[in-house]
């Protein structure tokens, strides 16, 4: 399989987005990588193209920027501990749905891969205020005319060693991991494994748009 691919990846200065970069910037696969961002990511790669833009709810200036790219994995979130919901709604579901309408516009033939979460409500009905703007997301998502739309809703996730953002309470829990991997499988991932099945979504397909832990885990695997 020698295709080649090139790749927007969204909050790179985020301890998600810059892991799914990280793996993006190591496949030979991926021939380019676009990271868009409000601030500088402080990182460099001969493969690496950032454009920093303050307003993601106005992306007309750098739309034509857009264009050209095979997928786009969307890792810009935001905790919705002490948010209301309608600013919760706004920074989740309609950041994620501009930004994609947006792309959908100059990539007629683009995956479009979104970070979810495990727990995440598709009928928009349950309890929690989070799974049900995270569920309407990745439903609206779908009625989208992009080649493929997945919907990756990753559990626990063990950080890659060495990057930047990783956040600082992980490393209270990491010792967990090796036991949650090996007795609570449906919990856990690596944030590598994470990366790498976005990126084996876009080279070879699943049959699933909606991918629980075991589903990432057993995409990163496939060759």
């Amino acid at each position: 399989m020698n295709k080649k691919i090139k790749v927007i990846v969204t909050g790179a200065t985020g301890m998600v987005g810059e892991g799914v970069m990280h793996e993006c910037l190591l496949n030979p696969q991926i021939e380019q990588v676009l990271i868009a961002n409000r601030k500088p990511s402080g990182h460099s790669h001969p493969k690496l193209k950032e454009i920093i833009h303050a307003d993601f709810y106005d992306l007309s200036p750098i739309a034509d920027q857009l264009a050209g790219y095979d997928a786009c994995y969307f890792c810009l979130g935001v905790s919705s501990v002490g948010i209301k919901e309608l600013e919760y709604y706004k920074l989740t579901y309609t950041l994620t749905m501009h930004f994609a309408e947006t792309l959908i516009k100059q990539n007629a033939d683009m995956d479009f891969c979104y970070i979810s979460g495990a727990g995440t409500d598709s009928t928009e009905k349950g309890g929690f205020m989070w799974a049900r703007v995270k569920g309407k997301t990745e439903n609206d998502l779908l009625t989208l005319p992009f080649k493929s739309v997945y919907n990756f809703r990753p559990g626990g996730m063990k950080p890659t060693k060495g990057l930047k953002n990783t956040l600082p309470y992980y490393k209270y829990f990491i010792w967990l991991y090796p036991f949650l991997r090996k007795f609570l499988p449906k919990t856990v991932s690596t944030l590598a494994e994470l990366g790498q099945a976005m990126i084996n979504s876009t080279l070879i397909g699943y049959d699933k748009h909606v991918l629980e832990v075991l589903d990432i885990v057993k995409l990163a695997h496939e060759n």
